[in-house]
């Protein structure tokens, strides 16, 4: 028996559709990791690293022990990734073989209220994890450091400010002596750079 055309193609395309191991649309069995690891949704501190997003100008200035700070430029490129979780931020400073690059990721747990960052660079090999300790204020991010598997580690605080409706971005990194006084070891200003011309301009 000879199928009419229309029913033949109907028939083939249905064949596609649902073919063994592929599952209709609307009938997707959850995701099933999340039985063992639930998902979170972004939250208020998620809204408040969305601030940080765009192209900046970056004076960094590091200050050494004795003698004037050591003084560079460079730049920050930021994006939030994976669903608007985690803040990825860019760092290049200098060029050619004084070239140096870093890349950072922080996050926010809506559960604890806690945020925490990796950072890398192209000067170590090794990573710093931070993470807060007091709820967030919606105003700073404040975080501390000690280096892993050493609790005798130099503990480090960073507090991260917006400033000017979001157009600048102070960092600071103080480092705690054995005297337990905090000395301003690196400052970070991000400029935010202009947004580029449309094309009617």
């Amino acid at each position: 028996m000879r199928l009419a055309p229309t029913l033949a193609i109907w028939l083939v395309a249905s064949a596609c559709l649902f073919a063994p191991g592929q599952v209709p649309a609307g009938k997707k069995d959850k995701d099933p990791q999340s039985a063992f690891e639930p998902r979170s949704r972004p939250g208020a501190g998620q809204k408040f690293l969305e601030k940080f997003v765009g192209d900046w100008e970056v004076a960094k200035a590091f200050f050494p022990r004795t003698g004037s700070p050591a003084r560079q430029k460079g730049s920050c490129r930021q994006t939030m990734i994976h669903d608007g979780r985690f803040l990825r931020s860019e760092f290049v400073f200098g060029e050619g073989e004084a070239k140096t690059t870093g890349l950072g990721l922080t996050g926010f747990d809506a559960a604890t209220g806690k945020f925490t960052t990796v950072w890398t660079d192209s000067r170590a090999t090794r990573m710093s994890f931070r993470e807060s300790k007091d709820d967030f204020d919606g105003k700073e991010i404040v975080l501390y450091s000690r280096s892993l598997g050493d609790d005798k580690g130099r503990l480090s605080r960073t507090v991260t400010r917006l400033e000017e409706d979001g157009r600048k971005i102070v960092h600071r990194q103080y480092n705690r002596g054995k005297d337990d006084k905090e000395t301003l070891i690196m400052e970070l200003i991000l400029t935010r750079k202009p947004a580029p011309p449309g094309p009617d301009r």
